[in-house]
């Protein structure tokens, strides 16, 4: 397995972006809306298996205090193969002139944060947009 990393917008096929949303149980997502929104991002990463697109992740931020890394997919089948925290490592490094970098995991992702050295915060928020939205992510629900 070769995998080769772009990070860059240019020749992004955003309807093979929407289906690894759905792969990965995130929903469905508009493919303009998908190019929208990267297209927004401070950084992005994209990793292909030849002509295949098996992860990406993207950041978003104000210019100085605040990043967030954002949307980090890998497909099932590649996941445990170093590409999530390939990805992770590098849009990390990315942010490192910001005063404070987040993130926040998908439900049972957790672990794989904290294997890759994050840690939990103790003071984090969500104002949730759905009921499934805040049973999943609120803490008291």
């Amino acid at each position: 397995m070769d995998i080769n990393y772009k990070v860059t917008i240019e020749k992004i096929d955003w309807s093979e972006v929407s289906k690894l949303f759905q792969l990965v149980g995130w929903g469905n997502r508009e493919a303009d809306e998908l190019k929208c929104a990267f297209s927004k991002s401070s950084y992005v990463q994209f990793a292909y298996d030849k002509e295949k697109l098996v992860g990406f992740g993207r950041t978003v931020d104000d210019g100085k205090y605040y990043a967030l890394i954002v949307d980090l997919i890998v497909i099932p089948e590649y996941q445990g193969k170093g590409i999530g925290s390939r990805i992770l490592t590098d849009l990390k490094d990315q942010l490192n002139e910001f005063y404070f970098t987040t993130l926040t995991s998908a439900v049972g992702k957790e672990e794989f944060y904290n294997k890759q050295g994050w840690e939990e915060q103790k003071t984090a928020f969500i104002w949730p947009r759905s009921e499934r939205q805040k049973n999943e992510h609120a803490k008291n629900s």
